[in-house]
């Protein structure tokens, strides 16, 4: 299995986005996350399609927008244009899921939808074949720097046994306290793709840090 490590610019300094994302990109990363919140969906406020696109020359990497925002359906081809390379939403946050995968879509990027903590697997029934990225999110999603949810392990176990049953390449994504010290149970769990976002851009060397968590990676 390939493993692909996104460190969520959440957590980065806000001062220096295009620094920031340059030194985690030259550090080893696969992707840039990239949380949007509206103080709606989330109790939080953060940044919009302008910043995304602001970053999008200093990223060389594909850029994967979390949207945290309701409405969902007007702010996405925004962030396409932005140069978003895809884009997951929340099903509580979209009026018609299957019609919100097909706007990805038509927009040129990948589609990934978002599950929290306590959203039931469902949504999967009928949308899994259409998803390019299913998100776990580990934590209640608002805030960086939580703690990691156990109780997700079964749940991301259970994701990966569909996926394999449908036989697609749709990557399986876990977002929420992820670290040095868990990533390979989370691995051993199903995940392929990892958000960390304080335990890469808080630590005092971007690039030791990546290095560990594949370290701890290729003994799976």
């Amino acid at each position: 299995m390939a493993f692909r490590i996104a460190p969520s610019i959440l957590s980065a300094d806000f001062a220096r986005l295009g620094e920031e994302v340059r030194a985690v990109a030259a550090a080893g990363a696969d992707l840039i996350h990239f949380d949007v919140m509206d103080n709606h969906y989330v109790p939080n406020l953060t940044v919009g399609p302008l910043v995304c696109a602001a970053l999008k020359p200093h990223a060389k990497l594909p850029l994967d927008v979390h949207l945290m925002v309701r409405p969902v359906d007007r702010i996405i081809p925004d962030f396409a244009k932005a140069g978003a390379s895809i884009i997951s939403f929340h099903p509580e946050a979209s009026e018609h899921v299957d019609r919100t995968i097909g706007l990805i879509k038509e927009n040129g990027c990948k589609a990934g939808l978002v599950l929290n903590p306590a959203t039931p697997l469902s949504y999967l029934d009928h949308t899994l074949e259409k998803l390019d990225l299913v998100l776990l999110m580990s934590v209640n999603p608002g805030f960086g720097g939580q703690q990691f949810i156990r109780a997700v392990l079964p749940k991301i176990s259970e994701v990966r046994k569909r996926i394999d049953k449908l036989g697609k390449d749709i990557w399986l994504e876990v977002d929420g306290g992820i670290k040095t010290e868990n990533i390979a149970e989370v691995a051993r769990a199903g995940a392929d793709t990892f958000v960390a976002g304080s335990a890469i851009f808080g630590s005092k060397d971007y690039a030791a840090t990546i290095r560990q968590m594949r370290q701890q990676l290729s003994v799976l």
